[in-house]
């Protein structure tokens, strides 16, 4: 049976008002850890969307004082794109996806019986397909997270700290210059770290941990087994075949819970 928009969909919507100012809008957009806001009037009914792109576009980057006035003044009502795009949520999933490519756009207003009741973007067609994959629990290749977030051995501490503040990530593997396996800063290196008057132009090299590696071929017995014995709550993946090449992955402790908790699981029956 074909999906239909609301299976896809998230429900509500993160709303401001036409006269929310520009630097409230980012924030909102920091906050919340979306890349667009529906703008609604006084009476909340909604008129327009404003996306990260909206504040890309204007010229706050722009060190010229004159500009920068002009944007601090601006509102979101100056910035949205209106009319806002929408679709009914009994529509096809398809025909949502189709329309999203043909006029280049990340997402659509949500309806039903003419009212806004959520939002479809690109990220709930990614999220979908995730669902998707095949359930297997033999292998690390089969659980392992195949994206990684990487730096070289020359990143400042701060750099790297930033980073992982912004993405949610615990940790960074550190590579060479050819993509070798160096290390892995964590926020356990930070703890040592972290004291009065630390060099705040430290590289990652200079604090970070040596690799706890492991084949993708290995099993999860095997891979669970490693966390435990040394501590650790991921493993960085490596091809038996090519020991010195950039890692193929990484396999944590969140990953095969995840795993364990998705429907269909042997933990889940």
């Amino acid at each position: 049976m074909a999906k239909l928009v609301r299976d896809l969909m998230h429900q509500g919507l993160l709303t401001c008002k036409e006269s929310t100012s520009l630097g409230q809008v980012a924030v909102f957009l920091a906050q919340y850890h979306v890349h667009a806001l529906i703008v609604e009037d006084e009476n909340g009914s909604a008129t327009g969307i404003i996306t990260d792109y909206d504040l890309l576009a204007g010229e706050w980057l722009s060190a010229d004082p004159e500009s920068l006035g002009v944007m601090r003044s601006l509102t979101a009502g100056d910035l949205m794109s209106t009319p806002i795009d929408t679709i009914d949520a009994d529509a096809p999933a398809k025909e949502a996806a189709d329309r999203m490519r043909q006029r280049i756009i990340r997402r659509l207003l949500v309806t039903e019986n003419g009212e806004p009741v959520g939002i479809i973007s690109v990220s709930d067609f990614i999220a979908d397909l995730a669902k998707q994959i095949p359930l297997k629990r033999e292998t690390v290749a089969d659980v392992m997270s195949n994206v990684m977030l990487v730096c070289r051995e020359t990143t400042p501490v701060w750099s790297a700290a930033k980073t992982m503040t912004l993405t949610g990530w615990r940790s960074v593997i550190v590579l060479d210059a050819n993509g070798k396996l160096l290390g892995v800063f964590s926020g356990i290196d930070l703890l040592g770290y972290c004291e009065e008057g630390a060099n705040c132009e430290a590289t990652v090299s200079e604090i970070m941990h040596a690799a706890l590696t492991i084949h993708k071929s290995a099993t999860l017995r095997e891979a669970a087994d490693k966390m435990i014995e040394q501590h650790h709550h991921r493993l960085i993946v490596i091809d038996p075949d090519k020991p010195e090449a950039m890692p193929l992955g990484v396999i944590s402790s969140f990953d095969i819970v995840a795993q364990m908790a998705r429907p269909g699981s042997v933990w889940q029956i």
